[in-house]
């Protein structure tokens, strides 16, 4: 798994570091401060861990359309989308931004992820003509959100970013190209900037002279939670249903047939979802694992219907924010539980509507938590 290209750079900046074998920037000062840049001015993430595949060939885009539950083939070059590769029973293998250019299909996944999804789409390629590399140590991506991130964008790049969700456009880093997309960003519209491997330290000093904030993983969490946005690894995995996740910008009813497309459409159309991605106040601010159950009193007796994936400090709410998964009719606003087990030894839990909605991004799709099944 590749590790963010610019740890000696954050370590010598001072910043707080996990960790293990593969490392990554906690923050790099005051997790506040790195919050309030990406509400009132730009916060600045490394993402330099997420790898790359390129498809190339003249039947690249049908193929991967054939497959893929979002669109393909309907794209322009310059245009994109976030995709996903389900299993024939609907649930989610692979999530994953979808770009394409004049001569390739470029996939930016999370990390780790990239020679598995490589070797899944070869289990389906026999004829076709097209060519599949991995491209990951080419892809060194930084991301930027906030109010003030689309003019420091504009400053480095020499160019207007776009304003189309996942669209991009090639611009210019002194003599280097420079790929520049818009996208979520730790759940708000934002842009994600590549300008290479080589040009990575380079690039993050510009765009922190022009004046974004440096964040960590703290705070993306902090946004990204409050947002309602599920991250691959973390909230989603290969048990998960897209409409569980609420990834209905991810998928397509109406693009014809697709790998787990019967399923899905099934969905759409009776319902049946055993459970459903929803947010929680916590009654304290200590952090919760992954993994933490919910209970409730249903009818006389206390059943454990739910569990926490992800867990922040919410600093509109000023308090622990949960994203976890709930068992239909217990979806609603208002609904309480209690955390760890029956006696509430991890505390309490009530359902609440997003402190913050995902800024500038159109409305489908649109995470609602308080929602009766």
């Amino acid at each position: 798994m590749k590790t963010e290209l610019l740890l000696p750079r954050h370590r010598r900046a001072g910043a707080e570091l996990t960790g293990g074998d593969a490392p990554f920037v906690l923050c790099f000062g005051a997790v506040p401060d790195e919050y309030r840049a990406a509400r009132e001015g730009a916060a600045l993430f490394d993402r330099t861990r997420r790898e790359a595949l390129a498809l190339s060939g003249p039947d690249a885009a049908g193929f991967l359309h054939r497959l893929l539950a979002n669109a393909v083939r309907t794209l322009k070059a310059g245009q994109g989308n976030r995709n996903l590769l389900l299993s024939s029973k609907g649930k989610v293998l692979f999530d994953f931004d979808l770009a394409v250019g004049p001569e390739s299909i470029h996939l930016s996944l999370p990390p780790g992820s990239a020679a598995a999804l490589k070797k899944a789409l070869d289990m389906y390629h026999f004829s076709e003509k097209l060519v599949a590399q991995d491209m990951s140590d080419a892809h060194a991506p930084l991301e930027l959100c906030g109010p003030r991130a689309a003019e420091i964008v504009a400053r480095v790049a020499s160019i207007e970013p776009p304003r189309e969700l996942h669209a991009h456009v090639d611009a210019r880093f002194g003599d280097a190209p420079l790929r520049v997309t818009a996208l979520p960003v730790a759940g708000s519209f934002g842009w994600r900037l590549d300008a290479g491997p080589a040009l990575a330290e380079r690039l993050w000093d510009t765009l922190v002279s022009e004046g974004a904030t440096p964040a960590g993983r703290i705070a993306h969490d902090c946004l990204r939670v409050e947002a309602g946005a599920a991250e691959h690894g973390v909230d989603i995995d290969d048990s998960i249903y897209p409409q569980e996740a609420r990834l209905e910008r991810a998928f397509s009813l109406d693009k014809g047939c697709y790998i787990g497309q019967e399923v899905v459409a099934k969905i759409d159309t009776y319902g049946g979802l055993n459970k459903r991605l929803v947010a929680l106040r916590i009654s304290h601010d200590d952090p919760l694992p992954a993994g933490t159950r919910l209970w409730r009193n249903d009818e006389g007796e206390w059943r454990d219907l739910g569990l926490v994936t992800s867990w922040a400090y919410s600093f509109v709410l000023d308090s622990g924010l949960a994203l976890a998964y709930l068992k239909r009719r217990h979806q609603s606003a208002g609904t309480r539980f209690h955390l760890g087990d029956a006696q509430g030894s991890l505390g309490q839990a009530v359902i609440v509507p997003l402190p913050v909605r995902p800024d500038a991004l159109p409305p489908t799709g649109d995470f609602e938590p308080a929602l009766d099944a």
